[in-house]
């Protein structure tokens, strides 16, 4: 039985395995499933598997980095992105809080997360959709966040702001939600992806207040490379210009 091995084994091993069924929030004596996916990892669940487990979501567990969950949990870890998520969502005037959910219900805000489509990073970007907004290592934080909030803010400008439709496409593409006359495509997936991220959010539609109307363009370079982003907020360091306001 998987419980009695939190008891013996290597003092490292013992950890991680407790780690990790803390995160899957397992209530006493409930029978733990556990099985290993296509990277080796052990995988931990409170709820048999039905079909295939190839097909079954996990998320990185926290302090335990060979081990995952079939639930996402927040850590600790996501607040070191708190500022680059700010930036971007005020960029693109889209809720700060609306893109944390989006990160944490994909990635448990792991940047190395690879889906089993080959969705990457923290915002599990599409190499098609990486291309199209310049991303040109997805699981840079940085790059990957820019990329999945001009993505999500497109989506977002297509469907009138609706953030559930938003949210549906991001899932399951577009042309899923045009398909079934732009409504959430009855994909199971997708209506409990829509789900959980409203749930976190508490979702209201409302746009975000721009705190400055002036853009700036800032050049950084990073590991030789030189990278270009935008931002409301002044920098203090750096090359940066006005390229003008928002309205």
């Amino acid at each position: 039985m998987l419980a009695g091995a939190i008891f013996s084994g290597p003092k490292g091993l013992r950890y991680a395995l407790a780690a990790a069924m803390l995160w899957v929030a397992v209530p006493a004596h409930a029978q733990i499933y556990s099985w290993r996916d296509a990277n080796g990892n052990l995988v931990l669940s409170d709820k048999q598997p039905i079909g295939s487990v190839s097909q079954m979501k996990s998320f990185a567990v926290p302090k335990a980095d060979s081990i995952r969950a079939t639930r996402y949990a927040a850590s600790d870890r996501g607040r070191q992105y708190d500022d680059v998520i700010s930036e971007h969502a005020r960029l693109h005037n889209i809720r700060a809080e609306l893109v944390r959910a989006v990160v944490q219900v994909e990635s448990a805000f792991n940047p190395r997360a690879i889906s089993r489509v080959g969705a990457m990073g923290l915002m599990q970007l599409m190499p098609a959709t990486a291309r199209e907004f310049g991303v040109f290592n997805a699981f840079d934080p940085v790059e990957n966040i820019r990329g999945g909030v001009a993505y999500l803010r497109q989506l977002l400008d297509r469907y009138s702001n609706n953030e559930e439709l938003a949210l549906a496409a991001y899932n399951a593409g577009p042309g899923a939600v045009d398909k079934h006359n732009q409504t959430v495509p009855p994909y199971r997936e997708t209506k409990n992806y829509v789900k959980q991220i409203s749930q976190i959010t508490q979702t209201t539609n409302r746009p975000i207040e721009m705190r400055n109307n002036q853009i700036y363009k800032v050049t950084e370079i990073i590991d030789g490379r030189e990278v270009v982003r935008y931002t409301d907020r002044k920098p203090t360091t750096g090359t940066y210009e006005p390229v003008g306001t928002r309205r």
